[in-house]
């Protein structure tokens, strides 16, 4: 799998080492496009020049690093399908690689004007190092219901892949290798297009990694709970597998240079800080030491703190550990959990769901 060309956006940061195969080269962007890419270019850094990002920038670094001040309000996750009521989301570009950029200017205009809260619009174009990744030998095999064609939120009904310790013992170790010819030829374009509007550079990645995200993915995530339950000691040698095949995933990333401590967000919450990189940084690559790591177990609101302990946080403490800050969670309810979560020396920030 390719990961060629990304727009500011970290939607999921460094994509899972658990992946489809899929691949794209560098673009190429008609004269047409360039023209309306380029007035959108010049509305959006009218707003990057705005005073208040700086101000954002430099609360959110505070909240960041311990310090008392208002919490940034950010509304993140957007039904962008349902938004576009008076046509001004409608993409005008016709080449996919157009499309991409426009849909980021025009979405961030759409979010200045009509529910900024605390947003910031930084004033460079950040591409996201591009990567390929072999995968672990399966992909996702499911079966999706949609209520709404133009949501890309659907019902997924996933096949058990990993029902036995064969399966499991036949997942394979992923290959990663970064893709510069793939990421000069995309700034080389962009750069072009944009001379004298916006500066344009790369950007690399911080790590998503959930193992029991992807345990729902191949397996379904009844089956994954009965299993706690039915067969712990299989749920323990696939979670000891998971670790093993991430641990090649991180090692192989961090040395191919595709980490990034400058980053804007870590998936839905603020990313500046003063504490990344580490203190020790001097340059060149970046480490897993100079980064955020986002890590949640979602459907584990189903089961005891102590099981969280037992299945999730004693297999992903090891990645943890490697990474300068943590966010852990996402939409599920961790109050009691907080014993455990705080035996975490570096964990700065969890999620909660109301």
């Amino acid at each position: 799998m390719i990961y060629p060309f990304r727009i500011g956006e970290y939607n999921a940061g460094a994509p899972a080492f658990l992946s489809a195969k899929a691949e794209q080269s560098a673009f190429n962007i008609p004269k047409s496009d360039q023209d309306i890419l380029r007035e959108l270019a010049k509305l959006y850094m009218e707003l990057a020049a705005h005073p208040a990002n700086k101000e954002r920038i430099d609360r959110m670094r505070a909240m960041n690093d311990l310090k008392p001040v208002r919490p940034p309000v950010w509304i993140e996750e957007v039904p962008w399908h349902e938004m576009d009521i008076d046509r001004q989301l409608v993409l005008c570009c016709q080449s996919p690689e157009a499309k991409v950029v426009e849909e980021f200017f025009r979405q961030t205009l759409f979010r200045w004007k009509y529910f900024q809260a605390d947003m910031v619009v930084e004033d460079t174009l950040y591409l996201i190092k591009a990567y390929s990744n072999s995968g672990i030998g399966i992909g996702v095999k499911e079966e999706t219901i949609a209520t709404d064609t133009a949501n890309a939120v659907v019902s997924h009904h996933y096949k058990d892949q990993l029902d036995t310790e064969a399966k499991v013992d036949a997942l394979k170790a992923p290959v990663v290798k970064a893709r510069p010819e793939i990421d000069n030829k995309n700034i080389e374009v962009l750069s072009d297009i944009f001379d004298g509007i916006i500066p344009v550079k790369l950007r690399g990645h911080y790590v998503d990694y959930s193992p029991w995200e992807h345990m729902a993915e191949f397996r379904g995530v009844s089956q994954s709970i009965d299993d706690i339950i039915d067969r712990p000691e299989f749920i323990h040698k696939t979670m000891q597998k998971f670790a093993e095949l991430g641990h090649v995933f991180f090692d192989q990333f961090e040395a191919e240079g595709l980490l990034d401590y400058n980053i804007q967000k870590n998936h839905c919450t603020p990313a500046y800080t003063s504490e990344l990189p580490a203190k020790d940084y001097s340059g060149g690559k970046v480490r897993f030491k100079d980064t955020w790591l986002r890590t949640r177990a979602q459907m584990f609101v189903m089961v005891s703190p102590a099981m969280r302990d037992e299945f999730d946080l004693q297999y992903i403490r090891p990645f943890l550990d490697r990474c300068g800050l943590i966010y852990y969670g996402c939409c599920e309810p961790l109050d009691k959990c907080m014993s455990y979560l705080r035996q975490v020396p570096n964990m700065r920030k969890i999620g909660a769901s109301p």
